[in-house]
């Protein structure tokens, strides 16, 4: 198990700690990929600092998972592909039974990982990021996009944008512009956008922002020239703040902006100051904000000296964090029912993690009422949830404003079928028959 100490110091070594603490045989270990330094450390921190709040929460109050100690360690990816595999290659065969899983934080280290996983017997959980098409989980065995793809996000952003609208019908005509971040996440949501785009009539309007989206005066220029309707933001760290800001100053109302749920966080709002004010994005069902799991960290974490946040505590991608850190623990306790409670091997967490079902008795069991709804992942729907809100910055706080939406699946299945199949034959894969998958 890391320390705060050790944690800092990987910080600074920007990469693994030089010495990490032997495993004892009766540990199951758990790395965490993650970036502490580079361009977008201001939200890879909340994220880090939250997923080893929760594996250290498992040992000091549970003992870990029915007596199962978890042993983990970070590993700085600064957000980059090759960095990421590195990390991967480093850390999978780590612990008496190597990696429980790997939760990327990054659509670029997904691709790049989902074929090594799939021949290491490694899960690789994607909460609310990824490949949209691994919700299929009859070809990704080993891909959990849950909670929300974003092809599931793009539904829902546009449900909202044609809300305020006054309906679907008065989209005709209308012009939505996606200013995306131009990597592999950032092009993630257009096959979706292309097929509403067309059934709904509207004109969509794309503009790519390059890595890290410090300089966006050019497009935002082509925004003012070519008023948009709408603006649907898919960015990550500070291309956020900084649409923000170059939107205010194109005189772009923010309220006509809305970004994905990696778009909807405070350090994307905080640094634009009253220029953000009115802004939107989704939520992947939870906000900021404390709930009966952080008093339970505060208890047995906080109170130990071996918590890790500071003022980002019950932020919105803390509170993001500590879900991810949750589902991957329910997913191995899920595992243990079946194979033991022992550590146990990648390919048997995969069984757990595919038979995740969450109630919400068992949410709120969890301390987490109020942050997730039920979940339920089967062999076809590595997704298990598809449902999201719309959030507004005030100034000084996220509020929430509209009712929940859900994802069309008659929108986004189709696309599924499609691009899986694709892939499927690519790579040669043989679609598993999940009627027989139990």
């Amino acid at each position: 198990m890391i320390s705060k100490a050790m944690g800092l110091a990987l910080a600074a070594l920007g990469g693994l700690a030089a010495a990490a603490p032997a495993m004892a045989q009766n540990e199951q270990f758990i790395p965490i990929l993650s970036y502490r330094t580079g361009a977008y450390a201001v939200n890879g921190i909340p994220w880090a600092n939250a997923s080893a709040d929760y594996y250290n929460l498992l040992n000091e109050r549970d003992g870990g998972i029915n007596g199962v100690k978890i042993a983990f360690e970070e590993c700085e990816t600064g957000y980059a592909t090759d960095k990421g595999v590195e990390c991967y290659e480093r850390l999978k065969g780590k612990g008496p039974t190597g990696a429980a899983f790997f939760s990327p934080l990054s659509t670029g280290i997904t691709f790049a990982l989902t074929d090594k996983t799939l021949a290491d017997k490694i899960p690789i959980i994607t909460m609310g990021y990824g490949r949209a098409d691994s919700k299929n989980g009859a070809v990704f065995a080993w891909n959990f996009p849950y909670l929300g793809t974003y092809w599931t996000a793009a539904d829902i952003a546009v449900q909202h944008v044609a809300k305020e609208m006054g309906g679907e019908a008065n989209l005709k005509g209308k012009k939505i512009a996606l200013v995306y971040h131009d990597s592999p996440y950032g092009k993630e949501p257009i096959p979706t956008l292309e097929i509403l785009s067309k059934k709904l009539g509207f004109e969509l309007m794309q503009v790519p922002v390059t890595h890290p989206g410090v300089e966006q005066k050019s497009q935002w220029l082509l925004i003012r020239q070519s008023k948009p309707d709408y603006v649907l933001l898919w960015g990550w760290g500070v291309m956020n703040s900084t649409a923000i800001q170059e939107a205010a100053a194109v005189a772009f109302p923010r309220d006509k902006i809305i970004g994905v749920w990696w778009s909807g966080a405070e350090p994307d709002v905080v640094p634009a100051g009253a220029q953000a004010i009115g802004y939107k994005s989704l939520m992947l069902q939870h906000g900021a904000g404390e709930y009966a799991v952080h008093a339970d960290l505060k208890k047995f974490v906080y109170a130990k000296g071996k918590g890790l946040a500071k003022e980002d505590f019950s932020q919105v991608l803390y509170n993001r964090g500590l879900v991810n850190a949750m589902l991957g623990a329910e997913g191995i306790r899920a595992a243990q029912k079946k194979y033991g409670n022992k550590p146990l091997t990648g390919e048997q967490i995969r069984w757990g993690l595919e038979n995740l079902e969450l109630s919400e008795a068992r949410i709120k069991e969890l301390g987490f009422e109020g942050m997730l709804k039920p979940v339920k992942i089967t062999c076809a729907d590595h997704e298990g949830a598809r449902t999201g809100r719309v959030q507004q910055w005030d100034g000084k706080a996220w509020k929430e404003i509209s009712d929940w939406y859900t994802a069309r699946q008659e929108i986004t299945e189709p696309l599924v079928a499609d691009i899986s199949a694709k892939y499927a034959a690519e790579k040669k894969i043989t679609p598993r028959d999940c009627s027989k998958e139990s």
